[in-house]
This record gives C-alpha cells, structure tokens and sequence, in this order.
C-alpha cells in the first residue's frame, strides 16, 4: 500500500471549494453576485496558483488558459435566449463562465509569474 503525497492537499480543497461555489454562483445568484463571493472565489484562486507543483505547471498553465479564453469569449459572444421551463439558459451559463474567470484568472498569473521567475533563476 502506498502512501499518497499531501504537497497538494491545501491546492486541491482550495480548488473544490472555488469549483463549488463557481457553480453555486452561477446557478443561483445570477448577475446579482455579492462582490464579497468574488472576492473569496478570486482568493481561492490565488491559493490553487500557490500550490500548483513544478511538474504540473505546463499542464495547468495549457488548461487554464484554455478554459479563460473559451470562457471569455462564451461571455462576449453568448446569445443563448432559450428558456427551459421558465429558466434563461444564457444568463446560467454567463453568470457560471464569469465564476469560473474570478476562479481561474488570478491561479493563471501566480502560476505564470512563478514560471518566470523560476526560468529568470536558472
């Protein structure tokens, strides 16, 4: 039986927590999000950036801007009006893509900036 590496664990709770509130948000608080939230969603995304580890910083990096970029530009061009038993599909999906930009926008410069600063060091 091998024992599993806690190096990650504060990362990986801090990245469930802000998952969970970006779907909390965007299901249920709309356009009408308390800046509070966001602020507490970006801090998250401050600490999953601290805790990314060396070996998965390429990955990361390739996925979250992946996921900023698509998520930025599902915002601007979104012009989903279907209601599905009274619900706006479009202003879900916004609000749910704009949580997820005060998540991973913050986790994608603390990782980039430590990936320069590492490559400036050696």
């Amino acid at each position: 039986m091998s024992i599993k590496s806690r190096e990650n664990l504060v990362g990986a709770y801090a990245f469930l927590a802000g998952i969970v509130l970006a779907l909390l948000i965007g299901f249920f608080a709309g356009q009408n999000t308390n800046p509070l939230i966001l602020g507490i969603l970006s801090l998250l995304g401050l600490i999953v950036g601290f805790f990314v580890a060396e070996s998965h910083v390429q990955t990361f990096l390739l996925a979250s801007i992946s996921l900023v970029i698509v998520s930025s530009a599902g915002m601007q061009g979104l012009v989903l009006s279907a209601a599905v038993m009274g619900i706006n599909i479009g202003k879900i999906i916004t609000s749910l893509l704009g949580a997820l930009l005060f998540l991973f926008v913050p986790a994608t410069i603390v990782v980039a900036l430590k990936t320069v600063f590492s490559l400036a060091k050696s």
